[in-house]
């Protein structure tokens, strides 16, 4: 059986409230364009996701919110703190717990590119996929018979796109 998870890091954020807890930063201008440019490219490429996993920090909320807006059935997303800046480990612990073929995750770095990068048995040549820049998407696929199969170095790269590759 064929698993794909789409892993995608939370567009850019606002640095314009030098206050606000970095739980509650919302998405800049170019964050929501690159979010909406995101779920194009998922939506043209029929990389559909079927279950969503996402950080409950703003920013991850409103990253779902525009990348749904663009899919044609968006599957209503689970929120959970415990991904909010959660380590590699903490995502594929998280992950074992999904049922869908297709799932979407979305987080923060570092974690969120520690775990692509261990995930990946063979990275995309792509420079910018080690240091997962925002709103970073990866398309990964796993011969395995349920997420709690999935193992480190196991994701076959099916594509990696960034904003700039879509938008500039």
């Amino acid at each position: 059986m064929t698993l794909r998870l789409i892993l995608t890091r939370h567009a850019k954020s606002s640095w314009d409230d030098p206050l606000a807890e970095d739980h509650a930063r919302v998405l800049n201008a170019r964050g929501r364009a690159s979010a909406t440019a995101i779920g194009k490219w998922l939506t043209s490429n029929g990389y559909l996701p079927q279950e969503v996993l996402c950080s409950d920090a703003v920013r991850t909320a409103e990253t779902w919110a525009l990348i749904a807006a663009e899919l044609p059935d968006p599957p209503q997303a689970e929120y959970f703190h415990r991904l909010y800046h959660a380590p590699a480990t903490r995502m594929l612990a998280t992950l074992a717990m999904a049922g869908a073929d297709t799932v979407l995750m979305v987080g923060h770095n570092p974690g969120i590119g520690d775990f692509a990068s261990g995930l990946a048995a063979t990275p995309p040549a792509h420079p910018r996929f080690h240091d997962y820049p925002t709103a970073a998407t990866t398309i990964f696929d796993f011969d395995a018979d349920s997420w709690a199969d999935v193992r480190p170095g196991t994701g076959r790269v099916v594509d990696f796109t960034t904003p700039r590759d879509l938008i500039g």
